[in-house]
């Protein structure tokens, strides 16, 4: 009840202060009053101090200087005063009708609705140290680890679940992967970062873009090739990664594929000679790729957006 009288008192000051002529508003040590502050960190501890400081100034003239200071329009403030105010009043929540969020919230909002990636791996794949039967049975650590495993797998069955039911076929994506894993090698060995960004998530891409670069410093060119069937490729984990509570289907899904494959690279300087590799050998190479997919976005299609190394 406290609180509601003093907010009656602020909008009584607040309805008198426009007529008022103006003074100089001595604001410091970084508590300047900006419609910034307002859109963006406007709170209710901001609300209490500002609230004090019109309450224990020479109020009516205060108000007006505030608002001529920094260009403020006043019923914009009041506006955003009573709104900010009135879902904290007895711990209710209330409807403030005919009050518009400012610009800075429903930025945020639209940020929100068109993210396009998380921008991060959810949860890397790591190694898991192999234990006995006998450990895992007879020893607390074996308990605690038998359940991480389980809960691990549970998520993983429940995130290819969850795809399954947007027509996910596991022998149709590795096609689609493996593709995809040949392409962007061979993008890189050539430079081509235009084409790659197509097929990788923003933040792939910028690492992607400082590995061509470091290499073009050391290296002119570079042959790349992969031997065709591949060895092995196979799925280690999936992972779902929702953005919005209230609805489900608002999520990303992350696809952790091991590729075992041969391949054959070579790399040459400004003359053209071989300084590393040889494209007359086959080697064995393991690599560990996160692909992402919206489940919500029409259209969305595979992207590479992380590599692991073990």
């Amino acid at each position: 009840m406290a609180l509601v009288r003093r907010f009656h008192t602020v909008r009584s000051l607040l309805r008198t202060a426009g007529s008022r002529e103006s003074s100089s508003l001595p604001f410091g040590n970084g508590n300047e009053f900006s419609l910034t502050q307002i859109g963006d960190d406007f709170r209710f501890g901001y609300w209490r101090s500002y609230h004090s400081s019109l309450s224990h100034a020479h109020g009516r003239s205060m108000y007006s200087r505030l608002c001529e200071s920094h260009n403020v329009n006043i019923h914009l403030l009041r506006s955003t005063l009573i709104a900010e105010s009135l879902p904290f009043t007895n711990d209710k929540r209330f409807v403030a009708t005919q009050v518009k969020a400012p610009p800075q919230l429903q930025k945020t909002g639209a940020v929100r609705v068109s993210m396009v990636s998380p921008g991060f791996v959810y949860e890397p794949y790591a190694l898991q140290e192999k234990i006995s039967i006998w450990r895992r049975c007879f020893t607390r650590g074996g308990w605690r680890r038998t359940k991480e495993d389980f809960v691990r797998e549970l998520r993983s069955a429940y995130a290819i679940a969850k795809l399954r039911k947007t027509g996910y076929s596991k022998n149709t994506f590795y096609i689609e992967a493996l593709e995809l894993y040949k392409q962007i090698n061979i993008l890189m060995a050539n430079g081509d970062k235009k084409e790659i960004r197509k097929n990788v998530t923003e933040r792939m891409y910028s690492a992607l873009k400082n590995e061509i670069k470091q290499r073009e410093a050391i290296w002119d060119g570079v042959y790349w090739e992969m031997i065709e069937p591949v060895v092995k490729i196979r799925t280690l984990q999936a992972r779902l990664i929702g953005i919005d509570r209230t609805d489900l289907k608002k999520a990303f899904i992350q696809l952790t594929l091991e590729f075992l494959t041969k391949q054959k690279f070579e790399a040459y300087d400004t003359k053209g000679n071989v300084v590393a590799g040889d494209r007359k050998k086959e080697v064995l190479v393991r690599d560990i790729w996160v692909f992402e997919k919206s489940l919500f976005h029409t259209g969305a299609y595979w992207r590479l957006c992380g590599r692991i190394k073990l």
